[in-house]
C-alpha cells in the first residue's frame, strides 16, 4: 500500500482510517504510523500516532531426535557449532564474536558475550561439548575461531536436507538454525523447570520475553522419554551429563529420564 494513494497526506484523520481499515498485518500498519509521524513533524501537522497490537506466534522448539538427525549429517567443523548453540542457546553472530579467550578449555567454560540486547554470560559445557571444542580450536587456531553467521546458515540448511532425505522425514525442513536457542531454552526447563532460570540461561532482560518461550512447551503426560538406569557414581555422572534428570529409585537402581 502506498500512503499517499490511500488517503491525503495532509489530512491526519484521514491517514489513521486508511492505516486501520488497511488489510495489512498490524506489524506493516505501525511502520506506516511511524513513518506518517515522521511525516507530520516535518510539515507541522498534528496528530494522535494509533497504536496496532498483535500477537506473535509461538516459537517452534524442535525435538532431541529432530536436532540430533540433523546435526548427524553434517561435518564435524559444523556438529560442533550446532552442538554447542544446541547446548548453550548462543546465536550464530554472538559465536562468530567469540574470541578464544572467551573459552577456558581447563574448567570448560564458555563465555558468551549478548548482542541484540540479550546479557552476558559463562556457561559449564559438557564434558563431551568441552572435547569437542578442544579439537575444533587445535584445527581452527585464529583469535575468532567461528564462520560467519550466513555460512552456518547455509551448513545447517545442507544438514536438514540431507537428514530429512536419509529419514525419510519432511519435518526437518521446517527446522531453521535460530530454532536451537529455543531447544536450549526448552531442555533447561525440562531438567530445571525455572522460569527465572531460563531466563538467565537464554540471556533474556525480561521476563515477557522468556514467558513467550515457554508458552510453546508441552509438559503432558503424552511426552515421550528416553529411559536410562544408573548403579553407580560413573553411570550417574555419565547420564546427567548427556541431560538426563533423575526420575525415580528402587532397591539402589537409578532411573533416569530424557525428554525425546
Amino acid at each position: 500500500m502506498q500512503l499517499s494513494k490511500a488517503a491525503d497526506l495532509m489530512n491526519p484523520d484521514d491517514v489513521k482510517k486508511a492505516i486501520g481499515y488497511a488489510k495489512l498485518a498490524n506489524t506493516s500498519k505501525c511502520s506506516f504510523a511511524l513513518a506518517y509521524n515522521w511525516f507530520c513533524k516535518a510539515n507541522g501537522l498534528t496528530w494522535e500516532k494509533p497504536r496496532f497490537k498483535w500477537n506473535l506466534n509461538a516459537p517452534i522448539i524442535p525435538t532431541t531426535s529432530q536436532v540430533e538427525k540433523i546435526i548427524s549429517a553434517t561435518t564435524r567443523r559444523f556438529a560442533t557449532i550446532f552442538k554447542l548453540m544446541s547446548e548453550i542457546g548462543i546465536e550464530g553472530e554472538e559465536l562468530h564474536q567469540t574470541h578464544r579467550n572467551q573459552i577456558d578449555l581447563s574448567q570448560a567454560i564458555f563465555n558468551v558475550k549478548g548482542l541484540k540486547g540479550h546479557g552476558s554470560a559463562n556457561y559449564k559445557l559438557k564434558t563431551a561439548t568441552n572435547e569437542m571444542i578442544r579439537e575444533y580450536l587445535a584445527k581452527n587456531p585464529t583469535d575468532y575461531p567461528f564462520p560467519r553467521p550466513k555460512t552456518m546458515s547455509k551448513m545447517w540448511r545442507t544438514a536438514r536436507f540431507t537428514a530429512s532425505r536419509n529419514n525419510n522425514d519432511p519435518a526437518l525442513l521446517k527446522i531453521p538454525m535460530k530454532n536451537l536457542r529455543n531447544y536450549s531454552g526448552a531442555q533447561f526447563y525440562y531438567a530445571f523447570p525455572d522460569p527465572i532460570g531460563v531466563m538467565r540461561h537464554l540471556r533474556h532482560k525480561r521476563m515477557e520475553t522468556t514467558m513467550h518461550y515457554l508458552r510453546a512447551l508441552t509438559l503432558d503426560g503424552d511426552a515421550e522419554y528416553d529411559c536410562k538406569t544408573a548403579t553407580n557414581a560413573k553411570e550417574i555422572t555419565a547420564l546427567i551429563e548427556k541431560g538426563y534428570v533423575k526420575a525415580d529409585e528402587i532397591d539402589g537402581i537409578h532411573f533416569y529420564k530424557k525428554r525425546k
